[in-house]
């Protein structure tokens, strides 16, 4: 088992679906991430937050096995984002958002960290994702997520990172965007002309698509009745998938194809509750039932 480093966000999300209405509930990408994936890895967790970040959603985070040294607190108050699913459950209106202490983030690694032999850079500034990523020599494998924001605003650093990453992460709408194919097959294509071995395009309810040099592998969602919070889905399936591969160890395409059904079993149980809140009511005993019904039901 190898350890997985996450650079991201740390939040406070105000969310409001058919099921309901949060409030400063915990968010942020690294935050989701680094709770799916500490299910199968140890993970260290770098990121930002202001002075008013409840202790709670900090225990919270620890709870799950998460090393927090890189959990920086600074005067000032924790980034914020409000957004609805009113409208559609697949695409969040956002209505605010409020950068805060995060408009100044700058991922400061403690000792240890850049030993990491598995990164995830979360959705954050693409030069940032490059500052970070000079830290580390020698051989890693490099997971990247990114924005529609970064992708008009910061093209050009976005595909210089993406070319550093060893596969990356993005939804329909935004391979779509970077690539400017319509087809969904051309644009997972694209990602990988841009350097990473292995491009992921979620579809939300609709499942992923993995695509690499060698192979398509398209998996769909796992069936849910009860959808209350789609919000950090798409960063639980990459930490659910690259805590997978850490665990393993070894990358190759067995481990690869059934990295994408553990990352979409995790996506699964985040969106069936507020927050993380699913994953303080699941055990792995839990998650490996619902892996093995899902893969039982794709070759039924």
């Amino acid at each position: 088992m190898s350890e997985i480093l996450v650079i991201g966000s740390v939040a406070l999300d105000t969310i409001k679906s058919p099921a309901g209405y949060s409030k400063e509930i915990l968010g942020g990408s690294a935050t989701y991430f680094s709770i799916s994936a500490s299910f199968f890895s140890r993970v260290n967790l770098v990121a930002t937050v202001g002075a008013d970040f409840p202790e709670e959603n900090r225990k919270i985070i620890a709870s799950f096995g998460v090393d927090l040294k890189g959990l920086e607190v600074k005067e000032g108050k924790t980034f914020r984002w409000e957004g609805s699913y009113v409208k559609d459950m697949n695409c969040a209106e956002t209505i605010e958002t409020q950068l805060n202490v995060f408009a100044e983030f700058k991922p400061c690694l403690p000792k240890g960290y850049e030993k990491s032999k598995y990164i995830f850079l979360a959705n954050i500034d693409p030069d940032l994702q490059i500052f970070t990523l000079k830290r580390f020599s020698g051989k890693r494998f490099i997971g990247c997520d990114s924005m529609n924001h970064w992708i008009k605003n910061k093209n050009s650093s976005l595909k210089k990172m993406i070319k550093k990453t060893s596969i990356i992460f993005l939804n329909d709408m935004e391979a779509r965007m970077l690539s400017g194919e319509s087809n969904i097959l051309k644009a997972g294509k694209y990602l990988l002309s841009l350097g990473p071995k292995f491009a992921v395009v979620k579809r939300g309810e609709y499942g992923a698509i993995l695509f690499s040099k060698d192979f398509t592998l398209m998996t769909p969602a796992c069936l849910l009745e009860d959808v209350k919070d789609p919000t950090g889905a798409g960063d639980t399936f990459a930490g659910g998938f690259m805590g997978y591969l850490a665990k393993t160890n070894k990358i190759n395409e067995k481990n690869i194809k059934n990295a994408l059904l553990w990352g979409s079993v995790m996506a699964s149980f985040a969106v069936e509750d507020f927050s993380v809140n699913k994953f303080l009511k699941v055990t792995k005993k839990d998650i490996d039932k619902r892996y093995g019904e899902f893969k039982k039901s794709l070759v039924a």
